[in-house]
């Protein structure tokens, strides 16, 4: 939706009904990917793309038919191999479209949507895009912090509202699949979770072995990794193969670096691995005075105690210390690299959520954390 938005909010504002098209499943080759869109307005214009040319003119009829009031619905269709190589595939493929009209009273909230769009703001818009009719086109938006909108039960806006979230904290867009009133083990009912918002950042300072892994399950959990260290022969891609990329700098000027030019957000993540003084103390310094969701450093009992007492006398103060993860990581007994980078990122995921990394066997009540009435637990750590 992100590239029709002008128009469609434009068309909106008009109090114009307009018919949106939205790619929601492929498979093989097709053109373009889930959350691709279409909008076709009041006086018939096209805008934006769901399959690169293939099935254009069949999406655009059906719409046509939901602007004048038809009721939303899916539509699978077939890219033949010479309609594929036409569009610059080698092979054809398959993908499915939800088709909605999109007006002041389906979708009251858009104009607030566009704004946090816009303004980088995290927000994600869920859609029932393959259910009971009664069900088809109801739509729910999600914010970090509150939901707006129902999918017609509160079990399922709940249920929603949890999953949704772990997508939007990743910046990832999919299906979610329930029971009719939101039974997770359930069938009958798939959502679209549109997200718009870019992936939170994970920074990991310290070319080690330890952070090659920590690198590789951060990006298992949807962050963009970044690797940074200040040795050239160390901070290489080829020692980091899944970090977004590597940085040679010394750890506290990239970071407020980073910080200064606006690309560090309340969901950012930093790992300090390097258990050195002269990088983790001055790149502490930066990251504890900096609003981030979490911030880490390696090390053991006396690295700690000494590390604490360092930062004080560099004038980091008891309220900014408390919020430092020291030493690092929940207590899984960890021995391997592996094993630590999954310490570190299950307390990292106990952070986001409020979870307290008890075993779930010795707990009672609700898995997910309570929530409130409408949204997360907040991060203390913002």
């Amino acid at each position: 939706m992100r590239e029709v938005m002008d128009d469609l909010v434009r068309w909106w504002r008009a109090d114009a009904p307009v018919a949106l098209a939205t790619v929601t499943a492929t498979w093989r080759s097709a053109p373009r990917q889930p959350g691709a869109t279409m909008l076709v307005g009041p006086d018939g214009t096209a805008v934006g793309s769901v399959s690169g040319g293939c099935v254009e003119a069949a999406v655009y009829d059906l719409c046509q038919e939901v602007i004048v009031g038809g009721p939303p619905r899916s539509q699978r269709y077939g890219v033949a191999d010479d309609d594929a190589y036409a569009v610059g595939l080698t092979c054809g493929g398959s993908i499915e479209i939800f088709v909605e009209r999109v007006d002041r009273d389906s979708f009251p909230d858009l104009a607030e949507v566009a704004a946090a769009i816009s303004g980088r703001t995290p927000v994600a818009v869920l859609t029932c895009v393959a259910g009971p009719p009664g069900r088809l086109g109801r739509r729910m938006v999600l914010w970090p912090d509150r939901r707006t909108g129902s999918l017609g039960s509160r079990r399922l806006d709940d249920a929603a509202s949890d999953d949704g979230r772990g997508l939007l904290a990743a910046g990832r867009t999919g299906l979610l699949h329930y029971g009719t009133d939101g039974q997770r083990r359930g069938s009958g009912l798939t959502l679209l979770l549109n997200a718009y918002a870019p992936p939170a950042r994970m920074i990991v300072f310290g070319a080690i072995d330890f952070a090659a892994a920590v690198a590789r399950i951060g990006t298992f959990l949807g962050y963009r990794v970044t690797v940074c260290d200040a040795r050239p022969v160390f901070a290489t891609a080829r020692r980091f193969p899944d970090a977004d990329e590597v940085v040679v700098d010394w750890p506290h000027r990239y970071l407020a670096a980073e910080a200064g030019a606006g690309r560090l957000d309340e969901r950012t993540v930093v790992c300090v691995l390097t258990h050195d003084s002269k990088f983790d103390v001055p790149v502490l310094r930066v990251a504890l005075d900096l609003p981030v969701a979490y911030v880490g450093a390696m090390g053991s009992r006396r690295t700690h105690t000494d590390r604490l007492a360092r930062l004080r006398e560099a004038g980091v103060g008891d309220g900014a210390l408390a919020r430092l993860a020291s030493p690092i990581g929940l207590d899984l007994g960890a021995r391997t690299p592996e094993e630590t980078a999954v310490s570190i990122a299950a307390e990292i995921v106990a952070t986001r959520w409020g979870g307290n990394g008890d075993r779930l066997s010795q707990t009672h009540g609700r898995i997910h954390a309570h929530r409130g009435k409408e949204g997360p637990l907040i991060n203390a750590m913002r």
